[in-house]
């Protein structure tokens, strides 16, 4: 794009900038010391989820003036902007988890309306934890616009020192924020001392970065470059490598390019790439979370992509990229294995790509895998030809239990720990479930229920890791299963199985089981069933007192839980592409 006036009449910039009835909002411009040819660029929005809650957004803001490097050397003019997050380390365990998902509606929410008010022509969006990257995505798709993203990078892994009272399992391995949640569940159980668990804590989590897992951080970097929105091998670099403003530059460049070519979301954003973004989260062992995020982000194009469509794609993809939970590796081992780019020269390999797919650089999926030149190093990422299991580390399930679908994440399971049989064991919320895993409260062998942890019911879907991470900190990780209509962290191991649809306060079955009902999850067939008749069924239903009351009655997750939507088509909460009138670019 050449330096000078630009051909503005088709941009939205064109209502702030072009014109005497404008002269006002170009005085706003000139005050903040921009020269009239910047006036005259296209304006580009780099927004960022920057924010000192946590290591995972803390470098955000410095990668944000990178990219307005990148902007400005393609002659365009970044505007810079912030929205917020809510991260889920902080908010895990607690009634701040509550926030979380609905985070990812505010951030969509407020991206969109900060672009539609100051009319922004094209946006680099920079987020670095779970919510933030589907909920950059989303606006992103909702606004149409000339986009890239580009995430702010993983933690470097945690070592830890050597102390008499670390068990050897914590003192060799690279130690992630998951590690901490586990070594409460020992420290619970009394075979972790104080004095370890302080050592443990101040060396688990060594820079900034979002979580080094393959949690929902990282499964949705991923799903950034495979669905095409972000520059490939972009996501992969740890946050505190200097590489990472290189991308970010290169970032700025290539929304220049996208607004000359009007190459904008939805061109990107098809039904194929958002199958080529699920091949990506089962044969990495992606989080389970990806499950509700890749619907959302679907929803903003109007194209329907289930748990169920998604669940399909999981089902006949193997796995073959050994990360943390259930395996070895962390982000930064992927990414100095080659990273994404390797991962789907792979999938290739097995015809599981969609290469026709256009991506933010401009050029389509196979153009960038043959600029790719490394090899699966068969250490991080194994061969498609000899994976780790034949079929996705994350398995959609229904039945009677689940009639609109759940989820399970079982990379690193062998094949005999993925069919479970149970009593049940009911709670009404996630506060007495962990009160009971503290206390003992639960026999081997059962299937622990907690529900009334839905988006709506909730409200907010919460997370469970820090009762899963008891569980496994207890050694139970493998002698009871775990279901529930809230959510699991990408980090959660064991067989626990999430998002179960309808959710109980909406009448869905799991509102209707009881203490020893005998529940069956079957991960090889994809089933989850409880033993009771229809009969049964249609009983308690009859009997059921209705939705349980939440103690939000007022504010934002008020709000929220009345407008969220089902579970398996993304917990959205407005109508998506399907009914808008208009498209932003072209108002």
């Amino acid at each position: 794009m050449l330096k000078g006036k630009t051909d503005k009449s088709k941009l939205p910039s064109r209502h702030v900038t072009e014109g005497p009835q404008r002269a006002p909002h170009r005085s706003y411009y000139f005050a903040m010391g921009l020269s009239e040819e910047e006036i005259n660029q296209p304006f580009v929005g780099v927004a960022t989820c920057w924010n000192e809650a946590a290591p995972c957004n803390i470098a955000l803001s410095r990668q944000a003036q990178a990219v307005k490097l990148g902007v400005k050397a393609a002659s365009g003019t970044p505007r810079e902007f912030t929205t917020i997050t809510v991260t889920d380390g902080i908010a895990m365990g607690h009634e701040g988890m509550r926030s979380s998902l609905a985070s990812r509606e505010a951030i969509a929410d407020t991206v969109e309306l900060t672009m539609r008010g100051h009319g922004y022509d094209a946006i680099v969006g920079l987020a670095g934890c779970d919510k933030s990257l589907p909920g950059m995505m989303m606006a992103m798709v909702r606004l149409n616009t000339p986009s890239v993203f580009i995430y702010g990078g993983s933690i470097l892994p945690g070592k830890a020192p050597a102390h008499k009272d670390i068990p050897e399992d914590f003192a060799t391995r690279d130690l992630t924020v998951q590690d901490m949640f586990e070594a409460v569940g020992r420290h619970q159980s009394g075979n972790l001392s104080d004095a370890a668990l302080a050592v443990l804590e101040r060396a688990a989590c060594p820079s900034a970065g979002a979580c080094g897992g393959q949690f929902t951080a990282n499964t949705m970097a991923c799903v950034s470059e495979a669905i095409g929105l972000a520059l490939f091998n972009s996501s992969g670099a740890p946050a505190p490598y200097e590489s990472r403003d290189h991308y970010a530059e290169a970032s700025g460049q290539a929304v220049m390019n996208l607004i000359e070519q009007n190459i904008r979301a939805r061109d990107v954003v098809t039904r194929k790439s958002l199958e080529n973004a699920a091949r990506v989260v089962a044969c990495t062992g992606g989080s389970t979370n990806a499950g509700l995020h890749l619907p959302a982000i679907a929803h903003e194009a109007g194209i329907e992509f289930y748990l169920e469509d998604v669940c399909e794609i999981f089902r006949d993809t193997p796995y073959f990229v050994d990360l943390k939970p259930g395996g070895q590796y962390v982000a930064k081992d992927l990414y100095h294995a080659g990273g994404l780019p390797v991962v789907m020269k792979e999938l290739r390999k097995a015809g599981l790509v969609h290469e026709d797919c256009m991506t933010s650089s401009g050029r389509s999926i196979g153009e960038e895998l043959d600029m790719t030149d490394r090899e699966a190093d068969g250490k991080v990422i194994h061969p498609v030809e000899t994976p780790i299991t034949e079929t996705g580390g994350v398995v959609g399930l229904k039945g009677n239990l689940a009639p609109e679908g759940a989820i399970v994440k079982v990379a690193g399971m062998p094949a005999e720990d993925q069919v479970f049989t149970g009593p049940a064991r009911v709670f009404e919320n996630e506060e007495e479930a962990f009160e009971a895993v503290k206390a003992r409260g639960y026999e081997e062998g059962e299937v622990i229920v907690i529900r009334n942890e839905g988006p709506s019911g909730g409200p907010g879907m919460r997370e469970m890791l820090a009762t899963t991470a008891a569980l496994s900190g207890q050694g139970m990780g493998k002698k009871v299963a775990l279901i529930t209509d809230g959510r699991f962290s990408g980090a959660t191991r064991g067989f626990c199985v999430g998002h179960v649809g309808p959710e109980a306060a909406y009448g869905g079955p799991i509102a209707l089981l009881k203490n020893g009902d005998m529940i069956t999850i079957d991960a090889v067939k994809g089933e989850i069933s409880v033993d009771l008749s229809d009969e049964e069924m249609d009983a308690r239903r009859q009997a059921w007192p209705g939705p349980k009351p939440t103690n939000y009655a007022s504010g934002a997750l008020w709000k929220y839980a009345q407008l969220v939507g089902a579970t398996y088509k993304g917990a959205v909460t407005h109508p998506g592409a399907t009914a808008e009138t208009h498209v932003y670019m072209d108002l």
